[in-house]
């Protein structure tokens, strides 16, 4: 996949300098260091000589091959040397000027001028705005990055921050790690995180895939790409901007507190792409995930020769959702008989200070031996009677033959460093603190759960009854931020089999009786209107009428309520339903998210959603196991199988509840915003019943 951009027959770089300050000399500098095998050739319209090869004074005068340029002029003659690359048959093009649309309007017009010549010429274009890429492997290197470059790895690196890529390189090289390729994505005018993923992983020198990202161009595609990829090998990724743009407070609960990152978090799960929160965490898991074994299972020992730092990797483990495994009698005898009587013999297993090489691999060994046991911290401060190194070199190859991860929390720095470099040698991950060793082994049992999951087909119901939905839709009265009617949405959500109770609208005191009785005692009382969010707020709906009386009297009462509290409000009338009184509450619904589609939301339900935020989010489409995760990610979910003086109530009929919804939110582009709040959930196989339910259609201001 683009072979012409990663692997090609020849280079041009356009805009090579023999000045070594300019960007253009960096290039032509790189290339040639780099070693790159295939053929180099400089672009300049002054002629000249660099690097003992010919200035050529345009792209026509280029013999060949060449399949890549790699344009190093401003901004606004790019378009026009774009044409050129089409009429020399050149199909990629990596440039690297900024000024397109990162400054400004004007910029964001040239770009667009840019993006439709490399269109016209039919030439693939990384950038603008990135310092390129290379690759350690084929040799190439096609940025203007200091030099000396990153060694050779087995990591690949792809980053929407030029800047970032140059201090990953020097750092990398600092802790003993290598990279395969680095991509620079710039402004992704063209090629995107979704195209470059897949192509960056068939790669087979590169075994990780490092990202950081700024945002995702085309969301469900790259999802889709995502996916695929981490089927067969890790992607980890740091997403930046986490923070929130506001909601309109008109919006539904779904709406208000499903933020863009909530978006981000759904969509690395449903891509399988493991989500870190800061740089060296990513390069922490990479390291890990490159180098180690998967474990069995979540069940980790610690090895120390200190009290204190087991106690904190043994906190941490818990912190990160493992466990401290329990280590076998034969395991504890056998540790027993190697270390002192003070000796600590139960997870974590603390050898004291004495411990030298000898204790540290037989204990080691005891350990990988103990079917219990499932991964290890070796935790190695500076040893008071022998030297860090000398433990290094006897665990190492317990290590390298080990089917059971084991990292290293090598505290301290000077005199830790010589066993940095032999484990780093041996391709063993080390760490400065505990709480980073706890932290990777947790992803690695996460990249082992995760290749584990079930990859079913999203869940389609046949009973939907589609073109009536359709109907509706069309037909839907609308208020000013394009909300349907109460009655309405419950009608939309019939036609996809979803219960809702018996309903029915009216407008005056007399029909509101007769519906009761028709109904049957006890009801409950709606206010029916345009504009009306949550209606416990202004007191809009009655609960538990028993009685014509009841039903009268609270028909005058929310009349006067609403017109008082919010006279603006044109009320329609009121929706009675009959009135249930047990069971559970719950939230769901779906909100569209611009660049992922529909994201689910589901948890505590009621007037404490906002309060308690016991929520869990999921993009569609949902398969089975998506909606279970949903319900099980949440307390709302998982007192559904009752606690304490909770009563047990229908859980299957909220999982296909969920899956309803989630159908819905794929069929119908229209709908922007949907929510049942609440969900009764009933005792046993008693069902869930939609309530209350908003719907808000798409291009509808909020």
């Amino acid at each position: 996949m683009f072979e012409g951009l990663f692997s090609p027959r020849g280079v041009a770089v356009v805009g090579a300098s023999r000045n070594p300050t300019k960007l253009g000399y960096g290039v032509a500098r790189n290339l040639v260091v780099s070693g790159y095998p295939g053929a180099i050739h400089f672009v300049n319209p002054r002629g000249g000589r660099l690097f003992e090869r010919p200035l050529y004074s345009d792209l026509a005068c280029v013999p060949d091959p060449v399949d890549l340029a790699v344009i190093m002029i401003p901004a606004q003659s790019v378009p026009e040397v774009l044409i050129e690359c089409g009429q020399r048959g050149i199909q990629y093009a990596i440039v690297g000027a900024g000024g397109f649309r990162e400054s400004g309007e004007d910029g964001r017009a040239l770009e667009e001028r840019t993006l439709a010549a490399a269109r016209e010429a039919g030439v693939r274009v990384l950038g603008p705005n990135c310092i390129g890429y290379l690759d350690t492997h084929l040799p190439i290197d096609t940025s203007f990055l200091p030099l000396p470059g990153p060694i050779q790895g087995d990591i690949a690196f792809l980053s929407h921050s030029g800047a970032i890529c140059e201090a990953v390189i020097d750092w990398a090289r600092g802790q003993g790690f290598g990279l395969s390729r680095l991509v620079s994505l710039g402004n992704q005018m063209d090629l995107n995180e979704g195209e470059l993923l897949p192509a960056t992983a068939e790669d087979p020198n590169t075994h990780v895939v490092a990202m950081y990202l700024e945002g995702i161009g085309e969301g469900r595609h790259f999802i889709e790409q995502a996916r695929k990829v981490t089927d067969r090998i890790p992607v980890v990724a740091i997403k930046v901007g986490q923070s929130e743009a506001g909601r309109a407070a008109v919006a539904s609960h779904t709406g208000a507190m499903a933020g863009s990152d909530d978006a981000f978090d759904a969509a690395f799960r449903k891509a399988g792409v493991i989500r870190a929160r800061h740089s060296e965490e990513m390069f922490d898991w990479a390291r890990a995930l490159a180098w180690c074994p998967l474990p069995d299972g979540p069940e980790m020992a610690v090895l120390t020769n200190a009290g204190g730092p087991g106690a904190i990797a043994a906190d941490a483990l818990v912190a990160n959702d493992l466990r401290l495994a329990r280590l076998s009698g034969e395991t504890t005898e056998r540790i027993a008989e190697l270390l002192p009587e003070a000796a600590s013999l139960k997870n974590p297993v603390d050898m004291l200070a004495g411990a030298g090489p000898r204790e540290y691999a037989d204990c080691l060994r005891f350990l990988l031996e103990d079917e219990a046991v499932d991964g290890v911290i070796v935790i190695l401060p500076p040893p008071p009677v022998t030297t860090a190194a000398e433990v290094a070199g006897a665990i190492i190859p317990l290590i390298q033959s080990s089917e059971k991860p084991v990292v290293i929390a090598l505290m301290g720095e000077e005199l830790i460093a010589h066993a940095a470099r032999l484990f780093r040698g041996a391709r063993i991950p080390d760490y400065r603190f505990p709480e980073r060793a706890a932290s990777v082994l947790r992803v690695l049992h996460q990249r082992a759960t995760q290749l584990e999951i079930d990859r079913s087909e999203p869940v389609q119901f046949e009973d939907v009854r589609l073109e009536e939905a359709r109907a509706i839709l069309a037909q839907a009265e609308l208020d000013r931020h394009g909300f349907m009617l109460a009655s309405t949405s419950a009608d939309l959500l019939a036609c996809f089999g979803i219960s809702i109770p018996e309903q029915r609208t009216v407008s005056d005191a007399d029909a509101a009786c007769e519906a009761a009785v028709e109904i049957g005692f006890p009801v409950v009382m709606k206010v029916e209107a345009a504009e009306l969010v949550h209606k416990s707020d202004l007191g809009a709906l009655a609960l538990n009428l028993q009685s014509e009386q009841a039903v009268r009297a609270a028909f005058q009462q929310l009349s006067e309520r609403v017109q008082g509290a919010a006279p603006s409000l044109e009320m329609r009338g009121v929706i009675l339903q009959p009135y249930l009184p047990e069971g559970q509450e719950v939230i769901l619904g779906f909100v569209r998210d611009d660049q992922f589609g529909p994201l689910m939301m589901f948890g505590t339900g009621g007037v404490e959603v906002e309060a308690l935020q016991d929520v869990a989010f999921e993009l569609t489409p949902l398969t089975g196991a998506d909606a279970e995760k949903l319900v099980e990610s949440t307390w709302a979910g998982r007192r559904l199988r009752g606690f304490r003086g909770l009563t047990a109530v229908d859980r299957e009929a909220v999982v296909e509840t969920i899956l309803r919804v989630g159908q819905l939110a794929e069929t119908l582009d229209d709908v922007q915003e949907l929510e049942i709040n609440p969900l009764r959930v009933m005792p046993g196989e008693g069902g869930a019943w939609a309530l209350d339910v908003r719907v808000r259609l798409r291009n509808a201001a909020v």
